[in-house]
């Protein structure tokens, strides 16, 4: 009789086990990234946000065709190298096609500060539905001396069964890693911690970016892959002149020794914790006064406040979100994202 028990117990329990374990890689499998703007949580950037201290300077293309299928569609073609450059919104876009590519170069190296360290903007609108928009999307790679790139790992958990078609609406927040995921006027922010393993990259010189756009096709020939694999789905074809990834900027966050003053590293300011709920310690370890600048993702000024030495910032009334934490003295300026849970 108990052998007859334990035979039974056993299998069943093997069985469990392996249908607890089916569950947890469905949830991963079907796991939510940061939402899409204006929902709490959301980590897009507006590009005229305070956190930017610098554009990129500098583009080379490779443009893809309109239509990966069709050769003879052509190339895309609205915009130039020069709409890459500067500030988003104000030089216009430079459309990729498919498979095409932007790499971007900056006055001085990006670096690895704390929390994200630069954007890349798009071009997308919202479709009226909840949380749904038109999005074409990007890899996002650097590197360090413009032969080596290491690209960020993408994720896509957007059904890959059904092709989405040319104006069809995407939820951004099934997406990380990927440029493009938020709409026009906000960028999608990258942590170049995220690639400190990565061989023959210095976090603390990224000389360049690329971008390269992704074939949201679902034919096996000409698909894009995320980083586990799978079929990255985004509308498709788009056979004109504005084909694939509209890049309109990338911001950078961290960089060296920008305009000739002290570098956005914890260097002169020490703020603390990150994330907070309540209350955030900010310690400036220089002389005399300081001004504090604590902005939303919108460029919003939600706290401007004078301070020396220390400062107990209370952030309980604030909505949950990325905020932005500005603060200059008489010689530095300092940056940093932080998140309010």
């Amino acid at each position: 009789m108990i052998r007859s028990m334990i035979n039974y117990i056993y299998p069943v329990r093997r069985s469990i086990l392996i249908l607890t374990a089916c569950i947890c890689l469905l949830v991963q499998a079907q796991a939510q990234f940061a939402p899409v703007v204006g929902f709490p949580g959301t980590t897009a950037i507006h590009y005229d946000s305070s956190a930017f201290v610098a554009w990129a300077t500098g583009c080379s293309l490779q443009r893809g065709y309109r239509d990966i299928a069709v050769p003879d569609s052509g190339y895309a073609s609205v915009g130039d190298s020069s709409a890459a450059i500067g500030m988003a919104t104000s030089n216009g876009i430079v459309s990729l096609g498919d498979g095409g590519s932007a790499t971007l170069t900056f006055a001085s190296p990006i670096v690895n500060g704390a929390g994200f360290d630069f954007a890349v903007f798009e071009n997308g609108f919202n479709l009226g539905g909840a949380g749904m928009a038109f999005l074409e999307l990007a890899f996002v790679e650097v590197s360090s001396d413009g032969v080596r790139f290491v690209r960020f790992p993408a994720v896509d958990n957007v059904q890959d069964s059904t092709q989405l078609w040319n104006g069809a609406g995407m939820d951004g927040s099934k997406l990380n890693n990927l440029a493009g995921k938020y709409v026009s006027g906000y960028g999608t922010p990258f942590d170049l911690d995220e690639l400190r393993d990565s061989i023959g990259l210095d976090l603390n010189n990224i000389t360049h970016v690329r971008v390269v756009d992704v074939i949201g096709t679902l034919t096996d020939r000409y698909a894009s892959h995320d980083s586990r694999g799978g079929k990255i789905n985004d509308p498709y074809p788009t056979n004109f002149g504005s084909s694939g990834f509209d890049l309109d900027g990338v911001g950078v966050i961290h960089q060296y020794g920008v305009n000739g003053i002290a570098d956005t590293h914890d260097e002169f300011v020490n703020i603390f914790p990150n994330p907070a709920s309540g209350f955030i310690n900010v310690q400036n370890i220089t002389d005399g006064p300081a001004e504090l600048i604590l902005t939303d993702v919108s460029g919003r000024a939600v706290r401007n406040i004078s301070f020396e030495k220390a400062l107990r910032l209370d952030i309980s009334a604030i909505p949950a979100g990325i905020y932005t934490i500005k603060v200059t003295d008489h010689a530095h300026v300092f940056s940093k994202l932080i998140v309010k849970d």
